[in-house]
């Protein structure tokens, strides 16, 4: 019979939907960047660092909950993973937004809009999914579609690939927009990480 959790052990389930959440804000900021001309980029990279701040904060929150709580809804160990791969996927999101500013990039690759495209859908479907961890109800879906959102990323990625290296940008160019599309890929990886995370959470709680 399991137990039934306390306030203070259901309030993992709020800061997990908040830190996804601030993911959705982080991938909007990712979206606005396509649009802007370079000058408002700095701008854009300011709120991007503040919306990566506020994941710190509530990935170090979930984290000071889960030491000094005696029970736990799931496992210690999924809890802690689950915070830290989202904790990456805002962290990737920022480096992309500042690497584009600190390099003073001017054209983003063509197709790189659906890299980015694919990130807010998979935080979107994150956000959407975080709630539903209380009860382990309708979560099938979303890590299924996350994962074919990671398969898409990978082709988008290895199309980018090709594109900058087609003898239109010179080297150095060429290596600046590949830490910058390399690491939007990684934030897909860590989208995946996180839908793989609340599989196997489900699976033991199942």
């Amino acid at each position: 019979m399991r137990f039934r959790l306390t306030p203070r052990e259901t309030s993992f389930y709020d800061m997990f939907a908040a830190s996804a959440d601030n993911i959705v804000t982080g991938s909007k900021l990712l979206m606005e960047l396509l649009g802007a001309e370079s000058s408002a980029r700095a701008e854009i990279a300011e709120r991007m660092r503040a919306a990566e701040h506020a994941g710190d904060d509530a990935t170090h929150a979930i984290f000071h909950q889960l030491n000094s709580s005696f029970i736990t809804p799931f496992d210690r160990e999924d809890i802690y993973k689950l915070a830290s791969s989202l904790d990456d996927i805002m962290d990737y999101m920022e480096e992309a937004v500042d690497l584009v500013v600190l390099y003073e990039i001017e054209d983003l690759p063509k197709g790189i809009e659906q890299q980015i495209e694919v990130l807010a859908r998979a935080a979107e479907l994150t956000a959407e999914a975080m709630p539903h961890l209380r009860t382990m109800d309708n979560l099938t879906e979303y890590w299924i579609e996350v994962n074919r959102l990671e398969n898409q990323a990978d082709q988008i990625h290895r199309k980018l690939l090709a594109y900058l290296f087609n003898g239109k940008y010179d080297a150095m160019e060429v290596m600046k927009l590949k830490q910058v599309v390399d690491v939007l890929e990684e934030a897909a990886d860590a989208f995946e990480h996180v839908a793989n995370t609340v599989e196997t959470i489900a699976v033991k709680e199942s």
